[in-house]
């Protein structure tokens, strides 16, 4: 209450100077308007409660403006409440005195009451003094419908001027208070009742009991809020408290309601995302699943950046000057932090082109392993070493990735090394075995393999063998291993066939009453494929029976 009985103050002693003002006589009035303050003070003086006289206010729209004085009173009169209900304090100690006066900005005299809010309101000298612009009476409606809206103006005009005060405010306003915190009280309430009684009631009988528990009920509070607090924006003004209060009074209730509108938007957010989950879970790639968090974080993020400026413009700060500060330190940041942003555009260019998903087996220079997680900055991947190798995507981005995920087939290529003392028939029947071998298996593919006796090295001569595997995951692959190779080692001790290792052997095959160290085989080709073919059948049937 301070500002405002020094503005009354100044007021008065100011009067004293200009001479009296009868209220009952509108020829006695003597006021001026030769200078900004001058200007202002006869309109805010004769709005008023205790000198209140709107004809001799509407003096300050010029008649080449506004000729009809009625309309020029119901300006001046709408004016000032535009000013008490937007909480607009007007420092009458602030305004210049000089009739001469010249805005530093446009060089034109012109004097902007306050420029960052309503920039349209602003007075203009003419030759009779200074009067508010043709833009502020342009806008004057605008501004109205603003401050009032949904026909709130219309209980401004109903509230009566002056009667008696109790703790500097009169007895209407004192009931307008009640009835207002009585009305927010309800609505919380009623919200309350139609959340928790009605819309949770209705969730967990339909079965979502998570997204009930987890983002409505949390939102309930925030939304309750943000209408109670809408309610008081809408409301407040229309009591006229004195501007040193209302101007207090505003500033909070701007300030504290987006941060309700934050937290209701930041919810919104997780209910967004349970929809994405559940898109992304429809698809056959995993990678949409890592994206839905990323995604989520960045949405989260932008709801709170905007909701920061809301309330900085709300607070009336220069968001503009912000901003521009913001782009040449991003600019600066953006320098300095290069390999940030290279890995930002990276992440995208992995989530775009999709060359690995979570749980592909991928190789990348020296990195080799299970891919856990996409992130936003780099890209987790499980090593066979059981340790978790984090790789930028800038780097993955731009080098060549093996994703062996991908692979519809998983090849398997050995050399199986005979000794040279292995007739050739006995050979041709292991080669053919080992075909049927793969036949009989499973998991292998059956229209492409390769088994031939394929070269004579030093010490033995291999076999070609070159197979490949449906299998789903590197276990499943060593398991197929597993099976082929127990059963070619089985099948060649069956047959008598001798795998061949480097060696240096020296042969003493003259020793009297001694054997020779070569082995013995069995040269009867049909006796050999007899064998071949009881092996066989018996290791398909394992095959069928399991």
């Amino acid at each position: 209450m301070k500002p405002y009985l020094i503005s009354l103050y100044l007021i008065f002693t100011w009067s004293l100077t200009i001479g009296q003002v009868n209220s009952t006589q509108e020829s006695d009035t003597v006021y001026s308007l030769e200078t900004p303050f001058q200007t202002i003070l006869t309109h805010l003086k004769y709005m008023q409660d205790e000198t209140y006289h709107p004809d001799i206010a509407a003096a300050v729209f010029s008649m080449s403006d506004v000729e009809d004085r009625s309309l020029a009173k119901s300006y001046a009169i709408r004016l000032k409440r535009i000013l008490d209900g937007k909480g607009i304090y007007v420092e009458m100690s602030e305004l210049p005195q000089d009739e001469n006066y010249v805005d530093s900005t446009t060089h034109k005299p012109r004097y902007y009451i306050e420029k960052s809010t309503l920039p349209e309101l602003y007075l203009v000298k003419k030759e009779s003094g200074w009067y508010y612009s043709r833009s502020t009476i342009n806008s004057i409606d605008k501004w109205y419908k603003e401050v009032y809206p949904v026909g709130t103006h219309k209980l401004v005009d109903v509230f009566p001027h002056g009667g008696r005060k109790y703790l500097g405010l009169y007895l209407w306003q004192v009931m307008g208070v009640f009835v207002i915190i009585l009305i927010g009280f309800i609505v919380r309430k009623a919200f309350t009742l139609l959340f928790e009684k009605i819309i949770l009631n209705v969730l967990h009988k339909v079965g979502y009991i998570k997204l009930a528990d987890e983002v409505v009920r949390p939102t309930a509070k925030p939304i309750s809020y943000l209408v109670v607090f809408y309610l008081l924006i809408l409301f407040v003004p229309v009591l006229q408290l004195p501007i040193g209060i209302n101007k207090y009074v505003v500033i909070l209730l701007t300030s504290v309601w987006p941060i309700f509108a934050i937290v209701f938007f930041y919810r919104l957010v997780d209910i967004f995302s349970i929809y994405l989950r559940k898109l992304a879970a429809k698809t056959e790639s995993n990678l949409d699943d890592q994206l839905v968090p990323l995604a989520r974080k960045i949405l989260k993020t932008f709801v709170i950046a905007i909701g920061v400026l809301f309330i900085l413009d709300n607070l009336n700060v220069n968001i503009t000057g912000i901003l521009a500060g913001l782009s040449i330190g991003g600019l600066a940041f953006a320098l300095a932090a290069q390999d940030t942003i290279k890995n930002f555009f990276g992440s995208l260019m992995i989530f775009i082109d999709k060359p690995f998903q979570v749980g592909d087996w991928i190789t990348s220079g020296d990195v080799d392993g299970t891919v856990e997680e996409v992130g936003f900055r780099s890209t987790r991947v499980r090593t066979f070493r059981n340790s978790v190798t984090s790789v930028p995507n800038g780097v993955l981005s731009d080098r060549m990735v093996d994703n062996h995920g991908l692979r519809a087939y998983r090849r398997f290529h050995t050399q199986l090394a005979l000794t040279y003392d292995t007739p050739p028939a006995l050979i041709e029947v292991f080669v053919e075995g080992l075909r049927e071998i793969v036949k009989n298996h499973p998991n292998t593919r059956k229209d492409y393999y390769e088994i031939y006796l394929n070269e004579m090295a030093n010490s033995s001569l291999n076999v070609m063998f070159y197979i490949f595997f449906e299998a789903s995951s590197w276990s499943d692959e060593l398991k197929g291993r597993h099976e082929i190779l127990l059963s070619i080692i089985e099948f060649a001790n069956d047959l008598g066939v001798n795998f061949a290792f480097p060696t240096q052997t020296l042969h003493m095959e003259t020793f009297p009453d001694k054997l020779g160290n070569s082995p013995t085989y069995e040269h009867d080709t049909q006796l050999l494929k007899e064998k071949a073919k009881e092996f066989l059948a018996a290791n398909k049937a394992k095959y069928v029976k399991s």
